[in-house]
């Protein structure tokens, strides 16, 4: 039974049979082709056992293995190596086939390639996840075959692998370099010093042009006979929470990842630089109820506890209770603290409904509040409305994206601040946000 399992077609094996039945069926006005397509299938049958044994003498021929990390970081291009020993004295031609989880929806990974005999063989192949949980690989199928191909050796290895998928690790492993080796500005994020009376004293130098005459120290002014001046950094060990919306406005996709995923690797990135930044964070989210909380702490581990809630996150089927999360931060959160809020309104309507709770919860913390632009929409309102249903499709797309930059607007009319931003910039806006106001010394 698991030889019959194991034997497979080669697919040169049915052009050799597809010409002896054209060497019969043309015997029928040619005779004398008639012994010849008889022959030919004599020749055929001869070979068939040939490649049988010839792939079936050897035991455990090839090796294979899949090498997967312990986890994979979502909605980015994760690499699966996989390595292959060829034991056969020959040269054989090689078809993996590799069971990936059903998440991908992928069912026609192949690789072929052509194996002396002894050789080993690397290669890797990238898949992108765009949901977090567990990911369970099935066989790594290998086919083999000889020179003669007629028929093909199955060899299976490394059933149910699982590889945990978690927030992107490598998006804040890109942002965590920047933020040590100080160059944030690659990615377009605002690095800013500034010079002032608000912030933490940090060392006195030379005045250069430009320097406020308010920061003279007129002490070290007169010891070193030239004008000194005091520079000042950012205040550290600042507070700051991530507060993510988990309820049903969080399911839209945008390129295959939820908004509710953008706004965990976001809070994830940003959550590491401001520990780099040497600030306190922590983590809040909900939906109908708080379902998670997370005091801010400027300990380094506190990011490995910040992933691991990332990871089971969920978004419900629930509306947003934010009195609920008003009476949370009232209670929990007890000093003035810098409130990145990640959700989303589709309408000014539900803004305005939930609008008393953010001014409320604005008066104790500066909040930010998140929001999202409906990047599908762009194309509807950029092409030509040629018909009169194209012209009403226009026009709806452009009262939503004219609703969203009015929502900006009531939030700035009531003292909060904002983001509006496509999704696949939420990282970089929201960092350039947390830097802004570290620099204007709003919190």
């Amino acid at each position: 039974m698991k030889f019959i399992k194991s034997l497979y077609l080669h697919k040169a094996f049915f052009v050799y049979l597809a010409s002896a039945s054209v060497g019969f069926l043309l015997s029928f006005w040619i005779p004398f082709l008639y012994p010849i397509a008889w022959v030919l299938v004599l020749i055929i049958a001869l070979l068939f056992v040939v490649d049988i044994i010839i792939l079936y003498r050897y035991n455990n021929a090839i090796s294979a293995s899949r090498l997967l990390p312990d986890k994979f970081s979502n909605s980015d291009s994760n690499t699966v190596p996989i390595s292959l020993t060829n034991h056969y004295p020959f040269k054989i031609e090689l078809d993996i086939i590799d069971e990936l989880p059903i998440q991908f929806q992928k069912r026609d990974f192949s690789y072929q390639s052509t194996v002396n005999p002894n050789q080993t063989i690397d290669f890797n192949y990238s898949v992108r996840p765009v949901d977090r949980g567990e990911y369970v690989f099935g066989h790594l199928n290998v086919y083999t075959s000889s020179k003669l191909k007629i028929v093909k050796r199955k060899y299976q290895f490394q059933n149910e692998q699982m590889v945990a998928v978690y927030p992107s690790f490598i998006q804040m492993q890109k942002y965590d370099f920047l933020a040590i080796s100080n160059n944030l500005t690659e990615f377009g994020l605002k690095k800013i010093r500034r010079i002032g009376n608000t912030s933490e004293f940090e060392q006195i130098k030379d005045y250069v042009h430009g320097d406020d005459f308010r920061t003279v120290n007129w002490k070290a002014t007169a010891k070193r006979g030239q004008l000194m001046v005091n520079q000042y950094q950012d205040e550290k060990s600042q507070p700051i929470y991530s507060i993510i919306d988990t309820s049903r406005v969080m399911k839209m996709p945008f390129n295959g990842l939820k908004l509710l995923d953008y706004a965990i690797n976001s809070a994830l990135a940003f959550s590491n630089v401001a520990l780099k930044k040497h600030d306190k964070v922590g983590l809040l989210t909900f939906s109908k109820t708080i379902e998670s909380f997370l005091p801010a702490t400027q300990k380094l581990s506190n990011l490995n506890v910040i992933l691991q809630r990332l990871y089971n996150i969920k978004t419900q089927y629930y509306d947003s209770d934010y009195g609920l999360l008003y009476a949370q931060l009232k209670r929990k959160v007890t000093h003035r603290s810098l409130l990145i809020l990640y959700t989303n309104f589709e309408h000014i309507s539900a803004l305005k409904r939930q609008l008393p709770y953010l001014q409320a919860i604005s008066k104790n913390h500066l909040l930010v509040v998140v929001l999202f632009e409906n990047t599908e929409l762009d194309a509807i309102i950029s092409e030509s409305a040629e018909d009169l249903q194209a012209i009403y499709h226009k026009t709806i797309a452009e009262k939503f994206a004219y609703e969203k930059r009015l929502m900006v607007k009531e939030l700035q009319k009531h003292g909060i601040q904002s983001i509006l931003t496509p999704p696949e910039n939420l990282t970089v806006n929201t960092i350039n946000k947390y830097l802004e106001i570290k620099s204007r010394g709003l919190l």
